[in-house]
Formats: C-alpha cells, structure tokens, sequence
C-alpha cells in the first residue's frame, strides 16, 4: 500500500474511533422488540472442539481454554475472531457451558473493543457481528444478569448507529452487503427503529443490485462468496417477511437469480465447486438457504441453465461435472483467482471423485500460489507453465495478471448424453497453441468420456510453435493431463499401467482409460478448509510431448459394470465426530 493509502486509512480508522466513542455517550439502550430466527448453519463438532480450547480460526489454531481469543497472526483469522461467526458453532452445542463461553466472549469484546479499538471495526465486520448478535440473542441473554444484558443491549444500538453512517462505505462486494444486512437486522430489532427499516431495506436491495450480474454470478467468480451474499439476503428477506413486511417484486427476483447460479455450481453431493477461492461451503448451508428461498417464493420457476458465473454443468443420473469455462477474474480478484480455465471437478451421488486443489490461503503464502497454478486443477498444462500467468516475483502481492483472451463454450446435447465443447487460448502467445476440450456426460450418469487437443489454427501460431519445438530439438514440447482425485478415493493402477481403477467410500468403483497410454499414479495434496494441513491424495498423470500442429488425447472414466445402478451409500459420515484437525 502507498504512503498516502495508508494515510488516508488510518485517518478513516481515526475517525470511526471518534464517532464510536461519541456514539457511546449519546445512544439511548434499546430493547429487542423481535428476535430473528438464527438461520446460520452451526457445526456441532467445531463447537466442542472451541469448549476444549481448540478455535480453529481460517486455518489457524488458538489454544484459549475458557475464553474466546481475539488476538491471531492472520488478518482472515482476527476477521473471524471479530465476526463471530463462531458464535453458530457453540449454539449448535446449545448447553450451559456453550452459553456461558458465548456470553463470556461477548461480554470481554465489548469490555475490550467497544469504544472503536481493536482491529473488528470496519462496516463489513460490524455488520457481520451485528447479525450473529440478534440472531443468537435469545441464546445469549438466557440467564445473563441485568446490567450484563442492558450492556449487550447498549453496544447493539452503538453498532446501529455506527453501521446507519457507515455501512454505505464499506468496501464493494460482500462488505458492503454485510453492513447493510447487519443495518437492517437492527432496525428491524431494536426498539425505536421501525422507521429506519425501508430505507435500510432499500440500501440493502442496492448494494446487492449492483454486484449481481443478470446470470445470478458476481464479478470475483467465487462460488463460495457468492454462498455468503445469498445467505445474507435470504435472511434478510425472512426477517422482513417475519416482521410482516412485504417483500418487492425486485428482492425476489434477485434472490431467484442468485439460487439459479448456485444451482449450476452444486455438485450431485450438495457441496460447491472449489475455484478462485472458494471452498465446497459449509456443510449443509446451501441446503438451508435454498430450502428458506424456496419457502419466500414457492411459485418460482426453477432454473435449467447450463451455465452461470462462468461455470458449465453437466448433470445426469447420481453425477455431476461442473467446468471452469470462462476467463479467470483478473480485475475483481486478481490475488484470489485461478489459472483453471477448462478445469473441472466431477461428484458421483455423495462422493467428490475428481477434485482440484482447492484454496491455499488458509495454508500460507506457498500453498496459496501452489493452489492457483493450472497444474493443480484437473485439465492440460504445459511443463513450467500455467494457462493465465502470475505478475512479476518483486510484487509483494502475487496476482494473475494475464490469462486467456478468449474462452469457448458450446453445449451439444442429445438424448443419450449432456455435453459441451470448450477451447481457451492461454497458450497461444506462448506456445502457439490452443487448448480445446470436449466433454460428454452419458444420460445415466455412468461413462464421462473426454478430448483434449492442441492445435495451431494460423501462421503466425505455427511459426510460434516452430520456435518453441526447436528448443527441444524436436523431441515434442512436454506437457501434461492430470486428474486430481479427492483423497476418500483409492486409485490402483490395473493392465499394466494403461487404467486406473478408483474405488469410492460408497462402494462405488470407477475405471480410468486413455487410449491405452501410459499412466502413472503422483501423489497430489487436497486443501479442505477446517484443518491444519493439507490433505495427501493421488493424481492420475499423462505425459506427453506435442511435436506437430495438432495433438489429441481421449480418455474415458467409466463406472464399473458390477457397479450397481441403485447404489446405496452405506457408509454415512457422523455430525457428532469431533473430525481430526
């Protein structure tokens, strides 16, 4: 950041301590004249683990027994303490000891950074909290002592106060949807401020029309972000209706929209493709947040798209293949995005079978680039080289600063098969060569078949790839077909090399081929966030050499005929397990 940046936000910063500490003098306590329904997915075991002293904070363990931690090496980490999003895990448990560290960490928050100190006070994290203190309130004030309970109160009407000068402020996206939903939780609340609710309301329709195209996606193309701006309209939008305030014909429409595109990014097993920063989301929060969608507006007309956000689908039977099949976000997200044009992830009923890396910024600076580079997705990739490049090593940021100038996606649907041909030219000023690929889903689900060519399409592409077959001296420019499985999947190499057989935890068993090809098993790492360390898993490589004009690879994975067509999945995971980290 410029010297002057970091002027001009340590003056905002300046300023909001001021007007927090004003607020504190002149806001009158209010009282709660509503309590939302929390509708926030908690998860049981994160929950006792926090009662063990255990928060595991965007990747980052803090041992705090008896207390909640507000202090964390990361940035993303300090925004979750701030947030408290984890305020959902310990009402998930929901017993005395859960209650009694929930109110003990909001009550020390608002002791230690009540009156603007701290790094929580920016319009986003104050929405965020804002939201998590009304819903879980009715769990939070259960048994809490008078002066405790009129002190929560208090810094509830600081925070609307705050969030009524500021919220229009924060930062573009998802910050500054989470001010205006926190505003509008408040006024929707507190005594006093049933006046404030249209204008809120209307600031919140705003903020989410400006950053939700017409095919339901937003600019970063991060399907797990996009997760959380549904989440937080949908709430809104069940609150108003709850409080008997109707909802306009716009709000529904977008929300409508947003459910469409999420729907072309959910996998057969409920969870979400893992690109441009985004991770599967948390368990069972898509489910909830379409299902309360569905409840606001059960007279809409359910989406067929094949694509959205830049994302193809192709679904059949108990499988899903969701395709990275637009340009990587260079502008909205350029330290977040992914060189995984043409990468896809495919799910077979509820079990992740192929897979990318996943998101490394939880891991580290390393793991973060790692994860972003196009041989960490399942498509094609020359050796050394990714399909979108990273800007220079000197820049402190690592961001894509060029990628793919023109991506193709063409849809050739029949009865038999669901399919779609793609190209990008990632490649092209590189190496002279396009990138084309072609998938097809079989109508039950049970044969995925692939091709994957590079070609040169002109001179001038020609004379490029001259050049670079030279350096070899005509061996063949190497390059390489990876598939990334999910680490729940047992790959084996069967007839001599020439197939991969891949058995799934539900039974389920998968044959990889490639037209008799050599193949060969690599291990390959699969990022999950909620855990301390990446998970170890296999890959299945092709190694190649393009040494002309075209070159064409076709594979085929296919379920095993003694596969059954009516599998059950018998081997459930338990909510209850407190997972290892």
């Amino acid at each position: 950041m410029s010297d002057k940046g970091a002027t001009g936000t340590s003056r905002i910063r300046f300023m909001d301590r001021m007007l927090l500490r004003w607020l504190a003098r002149r806001v009158q306590v209010s009282a709660l004249v509503c309590d939302p329904e929390p509708r926030m997915v908690g998860q049981y075991a994160r929950g006792k683990q926090m009662l063990a002293g255990n928060f595991l904070m965007a990747g980052e363990l803090i041992e705090s027994r008896g207390a909640v931690p507000f202090a964390a090496q990361t940035a993303i980490a300090r925004d979750a303490l701030h947030s408290f999003d984890w305020l959902d895990h310990l009402a998930a448990v929901g017993d005395r000891e859960a209650r009694a560290l929930a109110q003990a960490g909001v009550l020390d928050w608002i002791a230690r950074f009540g009156q603007g100190a701290g790094p929580g006070w920016s319009p986003g994290l104050a929405g965020r909290r804002v939201i998590r203190w009304i819903a879980h309130a009715v769990f939070l004030m259960q048994g809490l002592k008078a002066p405790d309970q009129a002190q929560f109160l208090r810094a509830l009407a600081q925070h609307a106060a705050y969030l009524e000068r500021r919220a229009g402020r924060a930062g573009a996206g998802l910050p500054r949807i989470e001010a205006q939903v926190g505003l509008l939780y408040a006024t929707l609340s507190l005594e006093g401020l049933s006046h404030r609710v249209a204008p809120a309301s209307a600031a919140v329709l705003h903020a989410a029309r400006a950053q939700i195209a017409e095919d339901g996606g937003i600019a970063t193309r991060n399907p797990e972000e996009l997760l959380h701006v549904f989440e937080l309209l949908v709430w809104a939008a069940r609150a108003k209706a709850d409080q008997g305030h109707a909802l306009s014909a716009q709000f529904v429409g977008l929300l409508d929209r947003l459910a469409g595109a999420l729907r072309v990014m959910r996998h057969a097993d409920g969870g979400l493709v893992r690109f441009h920063g985004g991770g599967r989301g948390p368990e069972g929060a898509l489910a909830a947040a379409l299902a309360l969608h569905d409840e606001i507006n059960p007279a809409q007309t359910l989406s067929k798209a094949d694509m959205a956000m830049g994302f193809a689908r192709l679904s059949a039977g108990r499988s899903s293949v969701i395709i990275d099949a637009a340009h990587p976000p260079l502008k909205a997200a350029p330290a977040r995005a992914h060189a995984s044009t043409l990468a896809f992830e495919m799910t077979s009923n509820r079990r992740p079978l192929i897979v990318s890396f996943g998101d490394g910024s939880e891991f580290g600076a390393e793991w973060h680039r790692a994860s972003r580079a196009t041989a960490s997705h399942t498509t094609l990739a020359f050796e050394g080289y990714s399909s979108s490049r990273f800007a220079t090593q000197h820049q402190a940021r690592l961001d894509l600063a060029d990628g793919p100038r023109h991506v193709g996606a063409e849809f050739r649907h029949t009865p038999y098969s669901r399919a779609v041909r793609l190209s990008h030219d990632g490649y092209l000023t590189s190496h002279g060569l396009e990138h084309l690929r072609y998938l097809d889903l079989s109508s039950d689900g049970r044969v995925l078949t692939g091709e994957d060519s590079l070609i040169a399409t002109s001179r001038r592409s020609m004379a490029r790839f001259d050049e670079v077959l030279a350096r070899t001296g005509g061996a063949g420019v190497p390059f390489a077909l990876r598939f990334h499985l999910h680490p729940d999947a047992e790959p084996s190499l069967d007839m001599n090399g020439t197939a991969v057989s891949i058995l799934l935890r539900s039974g389920e068993l998968w044959v990889f081929r490639a037209g008799g090809l050599h193949l060969a098993l690599t291990p390959s790492v699969y990022l999950e966030k909620g855990r301390l360390k990446p998970r170890p898993s296999r890959q299945i490589v092709l190694s190649l050499r393009a040494a002309s004009y075209t070159s064409q690879i076709n594979w085929s994975l296919s379920k095993a005929q003694e596969t059954p067509l009516a599998l059950r999945d018998t081997l459930q995971d338990d909510p209850f397990v407190v997972p290892d980290l």
